[in-house]
């Protein structure tokens, strides 16, 4: 089984060298590259007035912020959440950089960037010279984001968790795509599973076959039908 926790935040501006925070945390949850229907959704008070352009990208005002929680007070909702799973970004330094801030204030271990996938570089290295955008993708693999009026931290996880499925050789029936590093080579009895380079097989238990022979009350249907027949064609001779 892979997880991964498709992860969006929005901030208060570009830098937390500046001193700006994370202001609303959204996350879904994949297995095997499905969505489960598991997500995390937060917003907090930065603690700080919100720059203007940044309200204009994301919507959230200072006042809207104000009664929210402190990252603190959610911080560990947040690492329960995400576990020691994968985690898909898109410009993955932006985000990184903002919760290891955050996590830095709380005394709480920082995130590596080696459990990290960033669908950034993903994408420009499988589409050199195109637009990388996240609408961009969403445009590419016709996927909906007419709801994406501003950037949301929970619609851009979720838009992200589609992108992120098409960048990976996009949905296969019967088959978990796996990247390289997830991938490996021998079968367990534990989940049943054999892995191979770059999808994951699951076998199945055989059904039993079927019973194909006709009942006692169909035989004798069939051969009263039968005997309505005049001359049928097996019978005739030349």
């Amino acid at each position: 089984m892979t997880r991964h926790i498709i992860l969006d935040t929005e901030t208060t501006g570009l830098s937390p060298e500046q001193g700006h925070r994370v202001v609303e945390i959204g996350a879904v949850e994949m297995i095997n590259f499905s969505p489960t229907g598991e997500q995390l959704h937060l917003y907090m008070n930065p603690e700080r007035e919100m720059e203007p352009e940044a309200e204009r990208i994301h919507g959230l005002s200072t006042a809207f912020l104000s009664d929210k929680p402190l990252f603190a007070d959610i911080a560990q909702q947040f690492i329960d959440f995400i576990g020691d799973d994968i985690l898909v970004i898109h410009n993955a330094p932006f985000d990184v950089g903002f919760l290891n801030a955050e996590l830095s204030r709380c005394r709480l271990a920082a995130l590596s960037m080696d459990r990290v996938v960033d669908t950034l570089p993903l994408a420009r290295q499988k589409f050199p010279g195109a637009q990388a955008s996240l609408d961009a993708l969403c445009r590419r693999f016709d996927i909906d984001n007419t709801h994406r009026d501003l950037h949301g931290a929970l619609v851009d996880a979720d838009l992200l968790a589609s992108v992120f499925v098409e960048l990976k050789g996009g949905r296969q029936p019967g088959l978990a795509l796996q990247t390289e590093q997830e991938v490996s080579h021998d079968k367990t009895d534990e989940d049943n599973t054999l892995s191979l380079s770059g999808f994951l097989v699951e076998e199945r238990p055989i059904r039993p076959a079927r019973p194909s022979s006709l009942s006692h009350d169909e035989q004798d249907a069939h051969n009263k039908l039968l005997a309505t027949m005049k001359t049928p064609l097996w019978q005739q001779t030349e």
